[in-house]
C-alpha cells in the first residue's frame, strides 16, 4: 500500500492545527481591544457580600466555544479614523517658486510705480531738471580750472567768477560765429544750392538708374504740395518759436547761476545732501559720491576733447574739398558730438548733404569718406585712449540709453543719457564692493571669537 495518502493526512492535520491556533490568537486580540471586555471589570473584594458575586458571575459572558474547523474566520473589527489635524498655513501650501515670484512681483510693481511718479514730476519741471543737469556737466568741465587757480593763490570767489564767465563767453562766441557765418553766406549758399540741384538733376538723368525728367518733376511737385499743405503747421511752429526762445533764455540763466553756485560752494552742497541720507547708508553714499564725480568729470573732459578732434579733422577735410561754410559745419560737428552715435551720424550727414547740393556727387562721396574715416579713428582709438575704463559702457547699453533718452526727453535726454548711465555704473559697482566688504568685516570678529572660545 502506498505511503502518499499518509503523508497527505499528516500535512492536513498540521495545517488544521495551525489554523486553530491563529483563530484562538485572533479571538484573544479582539477580546483585549473590546471596550467592555471582562478583563476591564473590577474584581469582587473578599469583604463584599456573597450575593453580589452571583449576579456578577451570571452576568459575565460565557467563554466562547472554539470555532469549528470548517467555519470561515470572522472579519476584523473596523477601527475608527484618526481625528483630522489642524490645516496648514496657506502660505506654506503655495509652492516655493510661486512665493518667490510673487514677492519679486509686488516689489517690481512698487519700483515701477515709483519710477512712474518720478518721471511725471521730472516732466512737470523738465526745464529746471535739464538746466541743473547741464550745469553739472559744465561744472565738471570747469571745476579743474577753478581748483588750479585756487592752488595758485587766487581766492575762490574770483576764480569761480573768472572761470564761469570765460566758459560761457566761449560758448556764446561759438554760437555767434555759426550764426554770423550762416547769415553772411546765405545768398551765396542759396545760389550754390540751386546750381547743385540742377547739376544733381542732370546727373540723375544721365545716371544708370533710368530716372526720367517726368519722375523728377513729379518729385518736385510732391515736395511743393507737401510744403503748401503743411503751411499752417509751419506758421504755427514759427509762432511757437517765440515761446521756445523764452524757455531757452530762462534755461541759460538757470544753467549760469547753477554753475556759479556749484563751482563756488559745491562741497558744502554735497555735505548738506549727505545729511538727508539715512545714517546707515551715509558712509556708502559718502564714498560713492567722489567716485561718481570723477567719472562724470572724465566723461565730460574726454567727450569735449574727442569732439574737438573730430571737428578739426573733418573741418580741414571739407575745407580742402571746397565745401561751403566749412568752419560753421565744423562747429556743428563739435556740438553734435556730445550726442553719442546719433550726433556723429547727423553732423556727418549734414556735411555730406551740403557737399552734394553745392559741389556735386564726387565731392559728396569724398566728404562721406572723410567723415567715416574720422569716426572710425574716434571709435577705435580716441575714445578708448582718452575716456579709458572709467566711463566704459557697452555699445548696446549706449544705443538703448540714447534711444530711451531721446524718446523720453528729446535731444536733451539723448545728451544726458550716457553720462547718467556711466555714473550709475560707477556708483552701483562701488556700493556692491562696499557692501561685500562690510559683510566680511562683520564676519571676521565672530570668527576670531569662535577661535578663542575653542581654545
Amino acid at each position: 500500500m502506498s505511503r502518499v495518502p499518509g503523508w497527505l493526512g499528516k500535512l492536513g492535520a498540521g495545517l488544521t492545527e495551525m489554523s486553530e491556533r491563529l483563530d484562538e490568537r485572533r479571538v484573544e486580540v479582539e477580546r483585549e481591544n473590546a471596550p467592555d471586555s471582562p478583563a476591564t471589570l473590577p474584581e469582587p473584594t473578599a469583604a463584599g457580600p456573597a450575593v453580589d458575586a452571583a449576579p456578577a458571575a451570571e452576568s459575565a459572558p460565557a467563554p466562547e466555544a472554539p470555532p469549528a474547523r470548517d467555519a470561515a474566520p470572522a472579519p476584523p473589527a473596523r477601527r475608527a479614523a484618526p481625528p483630522a489635524g489642524p490645516r496648514p498655513d496657506p502660505a506654506e501650501a503655495v509652492p516655493w517658486g510661486v512665493r518667490v515670484a510673487a514677492e519679486a512681483g509686488w516689489r517690481l510693481l512698487v519700483l515701477a510705480g515709483t519710477l512712474w511718479v518720478l518721471m511725471r514730476v521730472i516732466s512737470a519741471i523738465q526745464l529746471v531738471v535739464f538746466a541743473f543737469v547741464i550745469a553739472l556737466l559744465v561744472t565738471a568741465l570747469l571745476q579743474p580750472t577753478v581748483a588750479r587757480l585756487t592752488r595758485r593763490g587766487v581766492p575762490r570767489g574770483p576764480a569761480t567768477a573768472l572761470t564761469a564767465i570765460s566758459g560761457f563767453v566761449v560758448i556764446g562766441l561759438m554760437g555767434w560765429f555759426v550764426t554770423w557765418q550762416v547769415i553772411e553766406n546765405i545768398d551765396t549758399l542759396s545760389t550754390q544750392i540751386q546750381s547743385g540741384i540742377d547739376d544733381l538733376r542732370d546727373w540723375l538723368l544721365k545716371s544708370p538708374f533710368h530716372v526720367t525728367d517726368k519722375q523728377i518733376n513729379q518729385i518736385a511737385k510732391n515736395l511743393r504740395e507737401a510744403i503748401g499743405a503743411n503751411a499752417d503747421q509751419i506758421t504755427s511752429a514759427g509762432l511757437e518759436g517765440v515761446q521756445v526762445i523764452i524757455e531757452a533764455l530762462t534755461g541759460i540763466l538757470l544753467v549760469f547761476f547753477s554753475t556759479l553756485f556749484l563751482l563756488y560752494d559745491g562741497k558744502r552742497i554735497w555735505e548738506w545732501f549727505l545729511k538727508l541720507v539715512p545714517a546707515a547708508a551715509r558712509p556708502g553714499v559718502a564714498g560713492a559720491g567722489p567716485r561718481a564725480w570723477r567719472t562724470l568729470t572724465a566723461y565730460v573732459r574726454g567727450t569735449v576733447l574727442v569732439a574737438l578732434i573730430d571737428a578739426i579733422f573733418i573741418g580741414i577735410g571739407i575745407y580742402f574739398l571746397n565745401v561751403p561754410m566749412a568752419v560753421p559745419l565744423a562747429v556743428f560737428i563739435f556740438l553734435f558730438s556730445f550726442i553719442p552715435l546719433v550726433g556723429a551720424v547727423a553732423s556727418g550727414a549734414l556735411a555730406v548733404i551740403v557737399a552734394l547740393v553745392t559741389q556735386g556727387v564726387f565731392t559728396a562721396v569724398m566728404t562721406l569718406a572723410v567723415v567715416l574715416a574720422v569716426q572710425q579713428i574716434e571709435g577705435h582709438v580716441l575714445q578708448p585712449f582718452i575716456l579709458g575704463r572709467a566711463v566704459r559702457v557697452h555699445p548696446l547699453a549706449v544705443v538703448l540709453t540714447v534711444a530711451a533718452g531721446g524718446m523720453v526727453a528729446g535731444i536733451g535726454g539723448a545728451v544726458v543719457a550716457v553720462p547718467l548711465v556711466a555714473v550709475t555704473n560707477t556708483v552701483v559697482g562701488y556700493l556692491r564692493g562696499y557692501s561685500a566688504e562690510a559683510v566680511a568685516n562683520r564676519s571676521e570678529p565672530s570668527a576670531v571669537e569662535g577661535d578663542h572660545g575653542g581654545e
